[in-house]
């Protein structure tokens, strides 16, 4: 017993980088708490005495605001991060090694007898706010995104995010350039990162590139009308102030490109 609140509390400090002592990790860590109390409730729930593992796993709840049904399956250093709100299901089994945030629910999709919650492998991640519901698994290694709404099976290693739920593969870290631009487009990047790739991410991500690429040929175009002193027609449309990147001359100090001594403008061309 003593062996396997070792290394309960060695998980902990694994995976938060908040404990500081162990003293705190005992004394401040409602989800420790849980899984200590419903491992008393699970001993009695399977000799039979399920009234009394009921009450236990109440007051657990009353505690810790962690809810965890005293028939669950819970397996070696199960780690709930600050953990208000958790809901684990009768019928859920969880691997070694699992980590839950807040919010998450292990839940079921049916009133029938019988499996109705899902099986999480080993090293599964379940974001904060996750919904986990139906009798599927959830492979080893997988990651549910926060909020996430899983109704179907995860295979192993895989990333789950959105609602419903859907599998995302990995992607690459994006260019620096990508990454300026979408600082200047007020875009976080955070989305297109290996920690949560995501489909929608992506494609801003390609579409801030492109953006780039505009960004330079715009540049281009201004250098050459410069060194050409062309004159903008305006016809009927209202005259556009071009951005300071168009390089050296009258535009940078917020000058029309004609000759300011120059009353004159360009005839708009004849209707027809």
């Amino acid at each position: 017993m003593f062996a396997r609140i070792r290394e309960d509390i060695a998980s902990v400090f694994q995976r938060d980088p908040a404990a500081r002592t162990t003293w705190e990790v005992l004394t401040c860590y409602p989800g420790l708490h849980a899984v200590w109390m419903h491992r008393v409730a699970h001993a009695l729930w399977i000799r039979g005495w399920r009234w009394l593992a009921r009450w236990i796993a109440h007051w657990s709840r009353w505690m810790t605001g962690i809810e965890i049904h005293p028939g669950a399956r819970i397996g070696r250093r199960l780690f709930i991060d600050h953990g208000m709100g958790v809901v684990i299901g009768e019928t859920a089994e969880i691997g070694d090694d699992v980590t839950l945030y807040q919010g998450v629910t292990l839940g079921g999709t049916s009133w029938n007898q019988g499996k109705r919650h899902p099986t999480l492998g080993d090293k599964v991640v379940v974001g904060g706010g996750a919904k986990v519901l139906g009798p599927f698994t959830v492979g080893e290694g997988a990651r549910i995104g926060s909020n996430a709404v899983v109704v179907k099976e995860v295979p192993p290693g895989a990333t789950a995010v959105g609602i419903p739920a859907r599998i995302v593969q990995e992607q690459a870290e994006p260019s620096d350039q990508v990454k300026a631009i979408a600082q200047t487009l007020g875009f976080d990047a955070y989305g297109l990162s290996r920690d949560m790739p995501d489909p929608v991410a992506g494609a801003i991500s390609r579409m801030l590139g492109h953006i780039q690429e505009l960004d330079e040929r715009v540049v281009q175009l201004c250098k050459v009308l410069h060194q050409l002193d062309a004159r903008m027609p305006e016809a009927e449309l209202s005259r556009l102030d071009l951005p300071g990147f168009c390089g050296d001359g009258p535009v940078l100090k917020g000058e029309s490109p004609l000759d300011p001594r120059d009353d004159r403008r360009p005839e708009p061309p004849p209707r027809a």
